[in-house]
C-alpha cells in the first residue's frame, strides 16, 4: 500500500517507561525534518498507529485532496507494545516521533505525567464530539486535553457457530446468549459452557488465558491503584489473586485454553485451523478475526458478556510538542477523530467509535457485518458499551498489568508454576516501592 507500512521499529536499550525520560524533548520548533516544514510549503504529516485502527489510503487520499500540499504516512506497529517502547525511545531523544501518535488506554497514565511532551488539543470546535469520560481520561488536572478520542472497546463473545453446533452446544446468536447466561452471564458460566465444549471435543475453547483475565480485570473499579491516593494496592486487593487463580485454573487443570499468546504468529495461524472456539472480542477485535480468518466460515458473535459489560481498550491520537508542523497535525487528528472518519474506520475494521454523534448514527445502529454471519454488531456492542465500569489506571497500571500478564502467559502457554509466576509478579509490584 502506498502510504501504509507496517514495520518493527529498532527501540533503544532499557527504555520501557516514559518514567526514564529525560528533560530530551524538544519543542515544535526545534525538530524540523526534510520533507517540510512549519513555515510553509509542502510537508508530510506521519501517523503512527497500531494493530488496526481502520484508517486507509483512501481516506488520506481524500484528506490529501482537501488540503493540497500534505502528505499522510501512515506507520503502523505490530502491537501497542511496540509502539509504546517506539514512542518512550523517541520521546527520550527528543526528536523522531511522528507527527501523530497513537496511544492506547493503559499506557496514556503514563504520559499523562508529561503533559508537556504534547500539543493541548482542546478547542472549542471539538467541545462535546465525544464521551465525557473519555474525554476525561486524556485530560489533565488543569484542563489540558493531550489526545483526541478514536475508538472505545465495548465487547461481546465472538464464537464458532459451526464448532459449536459439532459439540452439541446452541449455535445462533441468541441461544448462545443465553447459554452463557444472558444478561446474568458471569465468569464462573463463561468457563463452565467450555467445560462442555472441551469435554464434547477434546479441543481448546478459548484462545488465551491472559486476554480472558482483560476481560476481567477491566471489570474492576480500582485493580491496581489507589483513585484517591494514587498509592499502589495490587497487592493488598484481594480480587487479583482471585482472577489469576480462576483463570489459570481454567486454562491449565482444565485445559479450556489453546494456550496462545495474542499477536504471536501461533494465534494468528491457529484461525485458519480451527485453533479454539471463542474468544472475548471488543469491536476493534473483529477486523482482526475477519483477516486472521479470512476464507473460514463460521464466525458470529453474541451480545453477552460475563458480568455485564467490559471495555477493553480505546485509544487516542496525540500531537508531540517535537513535531516540524503541529497546527497541521492538529488538523489531521481533529479530522481523523470525527464522526464521520470514524464512522468509516468502524465500517473498515469494527473500531467502535467513542463520538456521541457517531454512536447516534444510523451507520452505526444499522452496522452489521457479513463475516460474523450478517451480525447487528453495531447494535451489540453499543448494548455491550451500556454501564461500562471505567477503571481507575493510574501511572503504574501498565506495569502492572503488564507484569501479571507475563505471568499468566508463562502459566498457560509456557507451562510454568503458576505459584512461581505469582511470586515473579509480587516481586515486579514490590519493586515499584
Amino acid at each position: 500500500m502506498r502510504k501504509t507500512t507496517r514495520k518493527a521499529w529498532a527501540l533503544a536499550a532499557g527504555v520501557t517507561s516514559i518514567a526514564l525520560v529525560a528533560t530530551a524533548c524538544s519543542s515544535s520548533n526545534d525538530a524540523a525534518d526534510d520533507e517540510g516544514t512549519a513555515d510553509g510549503g509542502d510537508i508530510t504529516l506521519t501517523v503512527a498507529t497500531f494493530n488496526e485502527f481502520g484508517y486507509t489510503d483512501e481516506m488520506f487520499d481524500r484528506y490529501e485532496a482537501e488540503n493540497p500540499g500534505v502528505t499522510v504516512e501512515q506507520k503502523v506497529a505490530a502491537t501497542s507494545n511496540e509502539a509504546r517502547e517506539n514512542l518512550n525511545t523517541r520521546l527520550a531523544a527528543g526528536s523522531g516521533t511522528a507527527d501523530i501518535e497513537a496511544i492506547e488506554v493503559d499506557w496514556l497514565p503514563e504520559l499523562m505525567q508529561y503533559p508537556d511532551y504534547f500539543e493541548d488539543l482542546a478547542s472549542p470546535d471539538v467541545e462535546g464530539r465525544w464521551l465525557e469520560w473519555k474525554v476525561k481520561q486524556a485530560t489533565t488536572p488543569d484542563g489540558k486535553l493531550i489526545g483526541y478520542g478514536t475508538d472505545i472497546g465495548p465487547e461481546g463473545i465472538a464464537y464458532r457457530a459451526d464448532l459449536f453446533e459439532a459439540a452439541g452446544l446452541p449455535s445462533d446468536r441468541e441461544s448462545v446468549a443465553a447459554l452463557f447466561g444472558g444478561a446474568d452471564a458471569t465468569w464462573d458460566g463463561f468457563f463452565e459452557v467450555g467445560k462442555q465444549y472441551t469435554a464434547a471435543t477434546g479441543k481448546p475453547f478459548f484462545d488465551s488465558a491472559s486476554a480472558v483475565y482483560q476481560g476481567m480485570v477491566n471489570q474492576e473499579e480500582a485493580a491496581y491503584e489507589d483513585p484517591d491516593t494514587g498509592d499502589v494496592i495490587a497487592l493488598e486487593n484481594p480480587r487479583i489473586k482471585e482472577m489469576y487463580d480462576q483463570v489459570t485454573a481454567a486454562a491449565v487443570d482444565d485445559n479450556l485454553s489453546a494456550h496462545f499468546t495474542q499477536w504471536s504468529d501461533d494465534w494468528t495461524n491457529s484461525f485458519q485451523t480451527d485453533g479454539f472456539a471463542a474468544m472475548l472480542a471488543p469491536g476493534w477485535m473483529l477486523g482482526v478475526i475477519a483477516g486472521n480468518a479470512a476464507g473460514v466460515t463460521g464466525w458470529d458473535i453474541a451480545d453477552v458478556f460475563p458480568g455485564g459489560s467490559g471495555n477493553w481498550g480505546g485509544s487516542f491520537l496525540t500531537v508531540p510538542s517535537q513535531g516540524a508542523n503541529v497546527d497541521a497535525a492538529k488538523d489531521l487528528a481533529a479530522w481523523l477523530t470525527a464522526p464521520e472518519q470514524q464512522i468509516e474506520a468502524f465500517q473498515n475494521k469494527g473500531t467502535f467509535p467513542s463520538q456521541v454523534e457517531a454512536l447516534d448514527s444510523d451507520e452505526i445502529k444499522s452496522a452489521t457485518n457479513e463475516f460474523f454471519n450478517n451480525a447487528p454488531v453495531g447494535e451489540i456492542l453499543a448494548n455491550r458499551a451500556k454501564d461500562v465500569v471505567v477503571p481507575f489506571k493510574g501511572p503504574q497500571y501498565f506495569t502492572i498489568q503488564d507484569a501479571i500478564s507475563n505471568a499468566i502467559v508463562e502459566v498457560d502457554v509456557n507451562g510454568a508454576d503458576r505459584t512461581a509466576q505469582w511470586d515473579t509478579y509480587v516481586q515486579v509490584v514490590e519493586g515499584l516501592g
